[in-house]
């Protein structure tokens, strides 16, 4: 179940969690992995957009305002600070999600992965 903890601008979310969202409304939702290039190409969320946390603020014409936002890294915490900066830029924190277990939990739950 989506929770929010503490006044977090966002919900937190784990893997499957997360699958069930973008399977329940794929048009209005997107997943945006924020870990490195390196991390990125050990496999990830298949169709997720990659935006590494450190280019997010150069890049945030990337990022649907219109749409469920997922962000995803390793464990949770570099998409944690995503979710953050991207409630400070405005975008409505309804839409602000952590899939917080990360990558190597999605991939071990066998979910949809590209490599």
């Amino acid at each position: 179940m989506p929770r929010k903890e503490n006044g977090e601008p966002y919900y937190r979310v784990d893997s499957p969690e997360a699958n069930n969202i973008l399977n329940d409304d794929p048009d209005n939702t997107v997943v945006i992995d924020v870990r490195r290039e390196d991390e990125w190409e050990t496999g990830h969320v298949t169709g997720a957009l990659h935006i590494p946390v450190d280019d997010l603020l150069d890049r945030t014409d990337e990022i649907p305002t219109d749409k469920k936002i997922l962000f995803i890294c390793a464990a949770g915490v570099r998409s944690g600070l995503a979710c953050e900066m991207a409630a400070s830029l405005g975008f409505d924190s309804e839409m602000l999600y952590n899939i917080e277990d990360g990558t190597p939990s999605w991939i071990a739950a066998g979910l949809p992965t590209t490599r």
